[in-house]
C-alpha cells in the first residue's frame, strides 16, 4: 500500500463536481454517490489510476469493473450493441442496469478494468451527482462499490470514510443513495442473459426485451469473472505461459519485472518489462496488454519472471497463474 492519503469529503455541488474531475484527470480516487451505491471512481482510460483504484479497495483480484458514461453516444464508443442492447438501452437507460457487451474497436478503456476480456461492462447512472461528476470530467469512469473489497457496500458518505479514508483522494457527500443494492447486470453478448440480479427488477428488463431473460448458469469456482457477480472464461494467452521464469530458453519471449533480466534475455524472441522500476502499481497498469503484445510475438513460450506477492503482486500473480493453467 502507498502512504496514506490525505482524503477530503465535499458536499455535492458544481464546485465538488469540478474539484472531482481535477482529481480524476491527475489519475486519483473519487467516491461519490450514484441511485445504487457510493462507487469508487477512477479514470476508465488510465491504466494506472485504474491500478490504484485496485489497491485502495483491498481487490483480491483484477475482477472486470462496469464504467459509466453519461449517455448512450459515450456507451456505443466503449461497445458493440446489438439490437437487444439497444432495446435495454432506450427503455431503462439511465438507471440501475448495466449491460455487458463487447467491447468496440477503437474502445479507449483500459485492458486493466476489463481484465484483459474482449467484453466491457457499461452503466449509465441515474443520480444527479453521479452524471454532473461525469459531465464535468467528460470521460468514461470505472466506479465499483466504494468499500474495502468484501466489506457491505457503502450507501453513505461516512460508510465510504469508513472503510477507504486514507487510501482515496476525495469522497463527495450527496446523502443516502436511494437504490441502496448494486446494479442489475445483463450480458448482451448472444441471447440476453441475467448475469447479477440488483437494483433493475427482471420483469423491467423483461418488459423492455420482449421476451424472457435467460439466467446464468452457475459458474465454475475457479474461473475469473465476466463482471461483477459473475465467474466466466478469462483471458488465456494462445502461447504456453511458464512462470518463475530465472533464465530464457530458446525461442522465447520474456515478460520481465524489475531492472534485472535473467540469464539469455539478450536473445528473447520479444522482451517486455511490467516495471523496470519493480513498481507494482505500474507493472498492474501493463499486465494484460502486454500479455497480449507477448502474444502476438510468435514465440514458443512466454517466460514470466518472478513478481513479489505484496499489494497488488497478490492480483498479478493470481492473474498470471490463470494464464499459466493447463486448459
Amino acid at each position: 500500500m502507498t502512504a496514506p492519503l490525505m482524503t477530503r469529503i465535499l458536499p455535492a455541488g458544481s464546485a465538488a463536481a469540478a474539484e472531482a474531475a481535477r482529481v480524476l484527470t491527475a489519475g486519483g480516487l473519487v467516491a461519490f454517490p450514484t441511485e445504487t451505491v457510493y462507487g469508487l471512481g477512477a479514470d476508465a482510460t488510465n491504466g494506472q489510476a485504474v491500478a490504484r483504484l485496485y489497491e485502495a479497495k483491498g481487490r483480491p483480484a483484477f475482477n472486470p469493473l462496469i464504467t459509466h458514461v453519461t449517455d448512450l453516444a459515450a456507451a456505443q464508443a466503449l461497445a458493440r450493441f446489438d439490437a437487444d442492447a439497444e432495446r435495454l438501452a432506450a427503455g431503462l437507460w439511465p438507471g440501475p442496469l448495466t449491460l455487458v457487451l463487447p467491447k468496440a474497436a477503437a474502445c479507449p478503456v483500459a485492458e486493466l478494468a476489463t481484465a484483459g476480456l474482449d467484453s466491457i461492462a457499461v452503466r449509465m447512472p441515474d443520480h444527479a451527482v453521479a452524471r454532473a461528476i461525469l459531465t464535468t470530467f467528460g470521460k468514461p469512469v470505472v466506479a465499483p462499490s466504494a468499500n474495502h473489497s468484501g466489506h457491505v457496500s457503502p450507501t453513505t458518505a461516512e460508510h465510504v470514510a469508513a472503510d477507504l479514508s486514507g487510501r482515496i483522494d476525495l469522497i463527495i457527500d450527496g446523502g443516502a443513495t436511494p437504490v441502496g443494492v448494486e446494479s442489475t447486470i445483463v450480458a448482451c453478448l448472444g441471447e440476453p442473459t441475467l448475469l447479477r440480479p440488483g437494483g433493475m427488477p427482471r420483469a423491467a428488463i423483461e418488459r423492455a426485451l420482449g421476451k424472457t431473460l435467460v439466467s446464468a448458469p452457475a459458474p465454475p469456482p475457479d474461473e475469473a469473472p465476466l463482471a461483477p457477480g459473475m465467474l466466466a472464461s478469462h483471458y488465456a494467452p494462445r502461447t504456453r505461459i511458464r512462470l518463475h521464469a530465472d533464465r530464457l530458453e530458446p525461442g522465447e519471449a520474456l515478460l520481465a519485472f524489475g531492472a534485472s533480466l535473467p540469464e539469455g534475455a539478450a536473445h528473447s524472441k520479444k522482451t517486455l518489462n511490467l516495471s523496470d522500476r519493480g513498481d507494482l502499481i505500474e507493472a498492474a497498469a501493463n499486465l494484460f496488454s502486454h500479455l497480449r503484445a507477448l502474444d502476438a510475438a510468435g514465440a514458443r513460450a512466454i517466460a514470466v519472471m518472478p513478481v513479489p506477492h505484496e499489494g497488488l503482486g497478490e492480483a498479478i500473480n493470481d492473474r498470471l497463474a490463470r494464464a499459466a493453467a493447463d486448459r
